[in-house]
């Protein structure tokens, strides 16, 4: 079965939104409303949508919560990815993965390399992974990388991934 194919047998996915942040509030949350945005467009469900301070027990806990819940897919995760000490999104939620997805961060890289930001991509830190059935993808917090994430990577993705995670062994 082609790519093509085998992504056509999957469609709406269920979807957690979680913004970490230390500044951001519902009405500045500029890139979460706009993962909200971009899902429901593409036809997924946002069943939930956070906004939760940088910090490692409140990001594990966000994680831990959405992968219990049986009506979450995907968590989409955006902020607090950077180099600065405060941000600890990555360092948080890698150790928690069952499995990696390298080639999201990868791509991801290559892509804000080529087409947005040039070499300050080096900077940049977004992860892909699973716990248990439930996929985990945590992008930067600026509205471009959640953009160029959301359009090239995760929209095109996202049915094929959770469709992966719900096969049978």
């Amino acid at each position: 079965m082609s790519v093509e194919e085998h992504k056509r047998n999957y469609e709406q996915v269920n979807c957690m939104v979680v913004t970490v942040s230390d500044t951001r509030t519902a009405e500045t949350d500029k890139s979460g409303n706009l993962m909200v945005t971009l899902l429901e467009d593409a036809g997924h469900r946002v069943k939930t949508k956070e906004i939760i301070p940088d910090e490692s027990s409140s990001i594990r806990n966000m994680v831990s919560a959405g992968c219990e819940n049986d009506e979450i897919d995907v968590i989409l995760m955006n902020g607090g990815t950077g180099i600065a000490h405060r941000d600890v999104t990555i360092e948080t939620v890698e150790p928690m993965f069952d499995k990696e997805m390298p080639g999201f961060g990868e791509i991801f890289r290559m892509l804000s390399y080529t087409e947005d930001i040039g070499s300050a991509a080096i900077l940049s830190r977004a992860v892909g992974g699973t716990i248990g059935n439930t996929a985990i993808l945590a992008t930067p917090g600026s509205s471009g990388a959640v953009r160029l994430a959301m359009n090239k990577l995760v929209i095109p993705e996202i049915s094929h991934i959770v469709g992966e995670l719900k096969k049978e062994s």
